[in-house]
């Protein structure tokens, strides 16, 4: 009788385990679309999510077309140096980083509406949240 039940107890966690694991979307689906094919995606999941118009479509996807191209050069230049940064030059990068937050953020409260900018504010915690948990290692250490 145990044995029946430990089994029945392993096949319900394994299931439920597996059943989580679908329902994250495919990392590797997303790395074989085009850059252009990604861009329109954001762009279209923002529309949904922010309700936005064809004006603040057509900048906002002139935004992140900008943001992908600089994202690839700059993970180009990461993978052509073998060499960790020293803190200076990690140092130069997080602050070149901020800055561009800080642009995109001026430019995003320029294109969309109060409502639709505090939405948006909330729709970035929530995603920097999901980020972060999943980058924390076993024990809530984040892998250097």
């Amino acid at each position: 009788m145990k044995k029946v039940l430990i089994a029945a107890l392993l096949i319900v966690g394994l299931s439920s385990f597996a059943q989580e694991r679908r329902e994250r979307p495919n990392r590797a689906e997303m790395e074989n679309l085009t850059p252009e094919q990604r861009n329109q995606l954001i762009v279209k999941k923002m529309t949904l999510e922010l309700d936005l118009n064809a004006k603040q479509q057509e900048q906002i996807s002139q935004i992140i077309t900008e943001q992908s191209a600089k994202r690839e050069t700059m993970k180009a230049e990461r993978k052509a140096s073998s060499e960790k940064p020293t803190t200076d030059e990690r140092f130069a990068m997080k602050n070149k980083m901020l800055d561009e937050q800080i642009a995109m953020k001026a430019k995003m409260k320029s294109i969309l509406s109060p409502e639709q900018y505090t939405k948006w504010e909330a729709l970035k915690e929530k995603n920097q949240e999901k980020r972060g948990n999943r980058k924390e290692g076993p024990r809530g250490e984040r892998p250097e």
